[in-house]
């Protein structure tokens, strides 16, 4: 699964991306995850299965929603205690519920 990462400036998605990635390794899954800053979103939508949205853009998530649905890509906002978790576990739980998979 890719998953794609996406706040403002891609600077704090980054943390939650190797954080998801740290998850997923320990759980022995095979899974991407990278941090993708707004502005680049739809070029991202064509290589991703999920896109996890940082809960301070959520008034922006109906538009973000929309445009990934048209792209067949899975959609969640990590609520604030997700996005900030100290491990990827949460965030990584989130990802694989939007896609219909057990965690």
């Amino acid at each position: 699964m890719r998953i794609i990462v996406v706040c403002g400036a891609g600077a704090s998605s980054t943390f939650v991306a190797l954080r998801v990635r740290r998850a997923a390794a320990s759980r022995g899954q095979e899974i991407s995850a990278r941090a993708v800053p707004i502005e680049a979103v739809d070029a991202a939508l064509a290589e991703a299965d999920v896109l996890l949205l940082g809960a301070h853009l959520a008034t922006g998530a109906d538009e973000l929603e929309c445009r990934a649905d048209e792209a067949g890509v899975a959609f969640a906002v990590m609520p604030e205690e997700v996005f900030i978790a100290p491990t990827g576990d949460a965030a990584l739980d989130l990802a694989l519920a939007a896609v219909g998979e057990q965690t």
